[in-house]
C-alpha cells in the first residue's frame, strides 16, 4: 500500500506556470508507472503524464511541449511542471501509481484564468 499526497495547486493567470508535487509514503521504485491524471468539470478523468518503471514518459497530446513530469526516487516524489498554462487545463489534477493495484491521491484543484 502507499499514500500519494498532491500539493501546489493553485489559480493562475493564462500563460503562467505552476508546479505540482507528489509525495509517496513509500518509496516509488516498485510503482511500474506512476504520473498524473485530471479532471475537469463535467469531463472523465484523463491522463496527463506518466513515467513507467523503464523510464517510459507519455503525455497527452494537449500538453507536449508545455508540462514535465520528473521523480525523485530518493525523496518519494513525483512532479509536475506545468507551463503555459492554458484556462483547459483547469481541473482537479490527481496522482497516480500502480504496482498492480491502483493508488490515488485527494487531487489538487490547478484554476487558469483567461
Amino acid at each position: 500500500q502507499v499514500q500519494l499526497v498532491e500539493s501546489g495547486g493553485g489559480l493562475v493567470q493564462a500563460g503562467g506556470s505552476l508546479r505540482l508535487s507528489c509525495a509517496a509514503s513509500r518509496t516509488i521504485v516498485s510503482l511500474n508507472r506512476i504520473g498524473w491524471y485530471r479532471q475537469a468539470p463535467g469531463k472523465e478523468r484523463e491522463l496527463v503524464a506518466r513515467i513507467t518503471s523503464g523510464g517510459t514518459i507519455n503525455y497527452a497530446d494537449s500538453v507536449k511541449g508545455r508540462f514535465t513530469i520528473s521523480r525523485d526516487n530518493g525523496n518519494h516524489m513525483v512532479y509536475l511542471q506545468m507551463n503555459s498554462l492554458k484556462p483547459e487545463d483547469t481541473g482537479i489534477y490527481y496522482c497516480y501509481g500502480s504496482d498492480g493495484r491502483p493508488y490515488w491521491g485527494q487531487g489538487t484543484q490547478v484554476t487558469v484564468s483567461s
